[in-house]
């Protein structure tokens, strides 16, 4: 093999994300130099953060570069090494982008294994999604046994293991998806207490009936019209970590009817970028490791075939058409 594949950010988006705004390349795989590897990637993450990166909006990192690699988290196997902490068949996780192969100088890698737990995990519940969902969780809410959880977008790759982790703390908990299947899922395999679903038209009589005793925690990855219903539902001193606002990514307003509830419930209300606290992976990584290896944490995925599909598999991202975590599967 000679040559690889990547896909590059070819336009901005302004509204929704096109097929179009991506461009399929081929390219020489380059020659390694001391201190470096190349690594071919076995699987893509596609991730709601991604629309924000192709935008030249204020946020808290930098701009997607145009005609450069899309962004995007990497699980693969080292195919050459002339760095000294990493050899030949070692599985790697980082950030290599919507690539075949890319050469790294090993900064932001790190070897996983995979006897006990799916390469694709580290993508996942053992990865940034995981690491997410940990966070938020025990960090921001901190939720007690007895309390009510509330999680937006509970089907998904964040929002699942949300749920789960707060199951096992004794929590009763409450997802909000889009539709019956998803609903059924949150439900039936991962253990909620109940589901509503938002699609159904009655998202507030629905969530009020779902949560008798109010809201004391909130982890929100939608925003819009969904964080609004579940504020009005919440108990004094309740917590909310916000996570993701996919409701706007494509420019939509989101006004919030409810935010009064802010002030009148003393909410704690705190958005968050899990890159930004790397002194808790660690600990956090280890734990759902071991739930994972353990069959304590679940998880599904949705899986797009070939290099060439991930433009409309992240398009079905941002649309919830993917149950659990989307990823792209690399031949």
């Amino acid at each position: 093999m000679t040559t690889y594949q990547r896909i590059v950010l070819a336009s901005r988006p302004t509204a929704e994300v096109q097929p179009e705004h991506f461009r399929l390349e081929t390219a020489e795989i380059p020659a390694i130099q001391d201190g470096q590897l190349l690594v071919r990637n076995q699987y893509l993450s596609l991730d709601p953060y991604m629309r924000g990166r192709m935008s030249t909006n204020k946020s808290y990192a930098a701009p997607q570069a145009l005609d450069e690699t899309m962004i995007g988290g990497t699980v693969g196997v080292v195919l050459e090494s002339k760095h000294p902490k990493f050899a030949v068949g070692d599985t790697v996780v980082g950030t290599l982008g919507w690539t075949e192969v890319a050469v790294s100088d090993g900064s932001m890698l790190r070897k996983v294994d995979t006897t006990h737990i799916p390469a694709s995990a580290y993508l996942g519940a053992v990865g940034m999604p995981g690491m997410t969902a940990w966070y938020g969780l025990n960090q921001i809410m901190a939720p007690k046994a007895g309390e009510t959880v509330v999680v937006s977008a509970a089907s998904g790759a964040v929002g699942s293991v949300v749920g789960q982790l707060a199951k096992l703390k004794g929590c009763r908990v409450v997802g909000i998806a889009g539709g019956a299947e998803k609903c059924a899922y949150v439900v039936k395999e991962l253990g909620f207490d109940a589901c509503v679903d938002y699609k159904a038209g009655k998202l507030a009589s629905d969530l009020e009936a779902a949560t008798p005793d109010g809201i004391d925690a909130i982890f929100e990855n939608v925003g819009g019209a969904v964080f609004d219903a579940a504020l009005a539902r919440t108990n004094a001193f309740g917590r909310v970590a916000v996570c993701g606002w996919i409701a706007g990514y494509n420019g939509e307003p989101t006004p919030l009817e409810n935010a009064r509830f802010i002030l009148t419930n003393r909410l704690t209300v705190r958005g968050f970028i899990v890159s930004e606290q790397p002194d808790f992976w660690p600990q956090g990584l280890a734990e759902l490791g071991s739930l994972v290896a353990t069959g304590k944490l679940t998880f599904r995925e949705s899986v797009a075939e070939g290099l060439a599909s991930a433009p409309e598999a992240f398009i079905g991202l941002l649309k919830g058409r993917n149950l659990g975590k989307q990823l792209v599967k690399l031949s």
